[in-house]
């Protein structure tokens, strides 16, 4: 991975300044992953671990000059049950030093500052990581990144998940999160009851300000396309809530995945993965990892109870769209995303990104390698939803917010 985002780097360097093109940006990418992790993702696909039965966590940690990085990996042990069970790929992107800059302050100040606190260093010097002894066995794959050579949050779990080593579940976290105690176990037994062959726990977690711990389970519902212009009529999905009125017995059926916190079988690395195609996205990704998930056979619950919680609120701390102006001499995130969001809503099926209609026609290179599943329809998936691509509407989930199954998922059901 180091060869691959220092060749990148180099590559998309040389082109940087006030001349440089988003076409441009987006084909130096494409032949870069094409020759280097692609090659390398062809040649060992049949080497990709078997899951133990062991309980095991793999825990796919990206952070982004984040503070919160080390008060969440310190939670993430210390409240576990069972922390030797704990593998985390901590996908590390800084600015080390020795001069670094700040985010968008008050008034539009940027300044400079120094370097980020290093999430590694400071949980293994932590009486939390010295208690577990995560560092010391090598519970902790860590791969640092320098800021500039930051390709967005979906690529780094593309490259986060290389270091997965074969534990029987997979949990996806933000860095600025805090746990309760158990929170393994917990998730483990709501997987266990969900009602379906292959769950995925799934939700936006609340506010780190509301009274969270072990409260009744939030679940996401709704969405709606979009309307600014730089999102491209994109899907957002709408807010969690607390639909239930009581703790239920089992995980209730949701429509969509956060990727901000979701708990499933490891299998889905290697029956889903992630597709490297998708540099320096934002939006797009949840709802693209929703649909994928559900056609390959996944079924999407919400949790029983709260496990965990989100620092929604981060004024002022550096963003990676930043990073990527800053290192094209050029405000050209927003231009690039605009060509490569084609990618994910040409597999949503968008009629304006119709394969015919999509320039660069290389937005969609092997699209069919990483595109929705084989088990179940897409159109499926979208009636269940709400969504219609073609008007751009949408309809409240009410399924969702008396927590009954879908009429369209009942034939999936698995009863436990």
């Amino acid at each position: 991975m180091t060869r691959y985002l220092h060749t990148l780097h180099k590559r998309l360097g040389d082109l940087a300044g006030p001349a440089v093109e988003p076409l441009d940006v987006w084909e130096t990418f494409l032949d870069v992953t094409r020759s280097m992790p692609m090659t390398w993702d062809e040649q060992n696909r049949h080497r990709f671990p078997k899951p133990r039965k062991d309980n095991s966590i793999f825990v796919s940690l990206g952070t982004y000059r984040d503070p919160y990085c080390p008060m969440t990996i310190k939670s993430l042990y210390a409240n576990a049950n069972h922390p030797e069970r704990l593998f985390v790929g901590l996908f590390q992107q800084n600015c080390f030093g020795p001069v670094c800059r700040t985010g968008v302050l008050a008034g539009g100040r940027v300044e400079n500052s120094g370097p980020d606190p290093d999430c590694y260093k400071e949980f293994c010097a932590s009486p939390e990581g010295m208690a577990s002894n995560a560092c010391k066995n090598g519970h902790v794959r860590l791969f640092n990144v320098n800021e500039s050579e930051s390709l967005g949050p979906y690529m780094a779990r593309y490259l986060g998940a290389k270091f997965y080593r074969g534990e029987q579940y997979y949990l996806q976290i933000d860095s600025h999160s805090e746990f309760v105690q158990g929170w393994d176990d917990k998730l483990i037994k709501m997987v266990a009851d969900a009602d379906a062959e292959k769950p995925v726990i799934s939700t936006y977690p609340p506010d780190s300000t509301q009274n969270w711990k072990n409260s009744i389970g939030f679940r996401m519902c709704d969405s709606e396309f979009a309307a600014a212009q730089i999102e491209w009529q994109i899907i957002r999905l709408g807010s969690s809530l607390a639909f239930d009125r009581k703790i239920p017995d089992k995980p209730r059926y949701a429509p969509f995945v956060a990727a901000g916190f979701f708990f499933s079988y490891a299998d889905f690395l290697y029956e889903v993965p992630f597709d490297p195609f998708l540099p320096w996205i934002f939006m797009g990704e949840e709802i693209s990892m929703s649909a994928r998930l559900w056609t390959s056979g996944y079924d999407i619950f919400s949790p029983t109870v709260n496990v965990l919680n989100h620092y929604y609120v981060r004024r002022h701390y550096p963003k990676f769209w930043e990073s990527v102006n800053r290192f094209f001499k050029k405000p050209i995130h927003n231009d690039i995303v605009e060509i490569v969001i084609n990618r994910v809503k040409h597999m949503l099926g968008y009629p304006e990104s119709r394969a015919e209609l999509i320039y660069p026609p290389s937005v969609l290179y092997r699209l069919s390698d990483w595109s929705m599943g084989k088990k179940r329809p897409v159109a499926q998936y979208m009636e269940m939803v709400g969504l219609e691509m073609k008007s751009k509407t949408q309809r409240p989930n009410m399924w969702c917010h008396n927590g009954e199954w879908p009429e369209i998922a009942k034939e999936y059901r698995v009863s436990k």
